[in-house]
């Protein structure tokens, strides 16, 4: 299956991909969460979705839960590649700077995968220069630059609007997100301004990240808001 988000994805956050069938009708893809899952590579051997599948298997010091070694926690993730419904994988840009984070990108990319390079601030939205630096380092070593930040104030939702629109006319291909009641807006609006990627639980009450909009909201918002008809 192929995502190479030269278009907007939304994207359906679950740990369980049996909840596939409850997405199809609305999500693009599946973000398995696969550090949030019981026994997530068996999960992926019984898969038989028809939705294609972004692999995130989130270490404990980015916000996720997963407690593996770090080289146990990358092997899971080239498995998953393996998987011929695996179509990206989002390794966190610290991990990617790493020899051992670029070397499991190569193999990522062998699987043909596209790499998602995240980065996620859970306090703060930094400065507009950092936020522009951070994402330009995020596109150059991933396939594609996932930026969350947290806003505290409409100002820092705007901040990183402004930069996901510049970051988009240099060419970039980029995702990003505002958490938080004050940046809720920007995961429908940020799309407008080139964000290739939403996230959007399938159960309302199993949210991975604070502000999240549920699948139906969020696909209304963005095809109510974009010029393309086919959002």
């Amino acid at each position: 299956m192929d995502l190479s988000f030269d278009s907007f994805v939304l994207t359906a956050s679950t740990a369980d991909l049996a909840d596939e069938p409850a997405a199809r009708d609305t999500a693009d893809a599946l973000e398995f969460r696969m550090d949030l899952a019981t026994d997530a590579l068996d999960a992926l051997d019984a898969y038989e979705g028809a939705l294609p599948i972004l692999a995130t298997n989130r270490a404990e010091w980015e916000g996720g839960e997963s407690i593996e070694s770090e080289r146990d926690r990358l092997a899971a993730l080239v498995a998953a590649a393996d998987h011929d419904a695996v179509a990206a994988i989002d390794i966190e840009l610290a991990t990617l700077k790493t020899d051992l984070g670029a070397e499991v990108a190569d193999r990522v990319r062998e699987r043909d995968a596209t790499v998602v390079a995240s980065i996620h601030d859970f306090e703060r939205t930094p400065a507009r220069s950092e936020l522009t630096r951070l994402l330009r380092e995020a596109a150059h070593h991933g396939d594609v630059g996932k930026l969350a930040v947290t806003a505290q104030t409409k100002h820092d939702a705007l901040k990183l609007l402004e930069v996901t629109e510049r970051a988009t006319t240099w060419g970039d291909r980029v995702a990003t997100i505002a958490m938080g009641e004050p940046g809720r807006h920007t995961r429908a609006v940020a799309p407008v301004y080139g964000s290739k990627i939403g996230y959007a639980p399938v159960n309302p009450k199993d949210a991975t990240a604070p502000g999240q909009y549920d699948l139906e909201t969020l696909r209304s918002l963005v095809r109510g808001l974009s010029s393309n008809p086919d959002v």
